[in-house]
C-alpha cells in the first residue's frame, strides 16, 4: 500500500480508485418500457411477415372462431384473422404517435424559443394564447377539430399533434428564459451570433433530455387518444384496423365472442403503458435525483 500511495503521490495515477460509472444507471421502468416498445416495433415491421393472412382476407366458413392454433386470436364477424389485424394495427399506432408527435413538437418547440428569447410582448403574447389553449381541455379540443375536419386517420393525427402542443412550448419557454441568462448564450452573443444560430445551436440541444422525456409521455397520450377517438367513430374508419376500431367493432359480441375485444384492447393498454414507462426510465436516466425524491 505504501508503494502504491507512493506512485499515486508522484505521478498522479489513482491506481487504487473504483472505476468511475460513465453513465447513470438504468432503472427497471427503462427495461421495461423498452422492451415492450421494441416488441411492439418488430411486431409492426415485420407485420407482413408475421401475420398468418392479409388483414382484411376474409375467410370463408371461419366468422367468430374462437382462439386456435391455425387462429391465435380468432377470427372477427366476416372471417378476418384477428391476430393479422392487430399486428398491422401495431403500424398505425406507432404512426399516430410518431407523426403526431413530430406534429405537435413542430408547434410549440419553435414557438417556445421565440416567445422565451426575445421576451417582452412578444412573448407575453405567445404565452396568453397558450393559456386559452390549454383551457381547452385536450381531449375536447381534438374532438372538435375532428368533428370540423371530418372523422379520418389523418384529421385525428392533426388533432392530436394540436392538442398537445402547448406542452412542448411550455417546456421549452420556459428553459429558454432560463438558458437566454447562461454564459455560454451570452458569449455566442458577443461574437455576434444571430438569434437563430444561437436558438439553435445553444439553447435547444441542451432542452433535448427534457423534450425526449416529454415526446415519449406525449406519443402514449395520442395512442390513447387516437383509440378512443376511433372507438366513437371519429377516428380511422373501416376497413383500416386500427385497435380502437377494433375494440369498437368487438363490443357488441362481448358475450359471445369476447377475443375481438380484448386483444385489440390489450394492446392498446400495453403500448401505453410501455411508453409511460420509457418515458419515466427516461426522465430518472437524464436526471437521477429524481429517484431519490419522495413519490419516486
Amino acid at each position: 500500500m505504501e508503494i502504491g500511495n507512493w506512485i499515486q503521490r508522484f505521478s498522479g495515477l489513482r491506481i487504487f480508485e473504483k472505476p468511475r460509472k460513465l453513465a447513470n444507471p438504468i432503472s427497471t421502468n427503462l427495461w421495461i418500457g423498452g422492451t415492450i416498445l421494441i416488441a411492439i416495433f418488430f411486431a409492426a415491421i415485420f407485420a407482413p411477415l408475421l401475420a398468418p393472412h392479409p388483414p382484411d382476407l376474409v375467410l370463408a366458413g371461419a366468422k367468430l372462431s374462437a382462439p386456435s392454433f391455425a387462429h391465435p386470436f380468432g377470427t372477427d364477424n366476416l372471417g378476418r384473422d384477428v391476430l393479422s389485424r392487430v399486428l398491422f394495427g401495431a403500424r398505425i399506432a406507432i404512426g399516430i404517435a410518431l407523426v403526431g408527435v413530430a406534429i405537435s413538437a413542430g408547434l410549440g418547440i419553435p414557438l417556445g424559443l421565440i416567445a422565451g428569447y426575445r421576451g417582452g410582448w412578444l412573448d407575453q403574447g405567445i404565452a396568453r394564447a397558450m393559456d386559452v389553449w390549454l383551457a381547452f381541455p385536450g381531449l375536447l379540443l381534438a374532438l372538435v377539430i375532428v368533428a370540423r375536419l371530418g372523422p379520418s386517420l389523418e384529421n385525428t393525427i392533426v388533432a392530436l399533434g394540436v392538442m398537445t402542443a402547448p406542452g412542448f412550448f411550455r417546456i421549452t419557454r420556459s428553459a429558454t428564459i432560463s438558458a437566454r441568462r447562461a454564459m455560454y448564450v451570452q458569449a455566442a452573443q458577443a461574437v455576434g451570433a444571430s438569434e437563430l444560430r444561437i436558438m439553435a445551436r445553444h439553447i435547444l440541444p441542451n432542452l433535448a433530455s427534457a423534450l425526449i422525456v416529454l415526446a415519449t409521455l406525449r406519443a402514449s397520450t395520442m395512442v390513447l387518444a387516437a383509440g378512443g377517438l376511433s372507438f366513437i367513430g371519429l377516428g380511422a374508419q373501416p376497413p383500416l384496423p386500427e385497435w380502437g376500431a377494433l375494440l369498437a367493432s368487438g363490443r357488441g359480441y362481448l358475450d359471445t365472442a369476447p377475443w375481438l375485444a380484448i386483444f385489440p384492447g390489450a394492446c392498446i393498454t400495453l403500448t401505453s403503458a410501455g411508453l409511460n414507462l420509457l418515458g419515466d426510465g427516461l426522465r430518472d436516466y437524464f436526471d437521477p435525483q429524481q429517484m431519490k425524491k419522495p413519490g419516486f
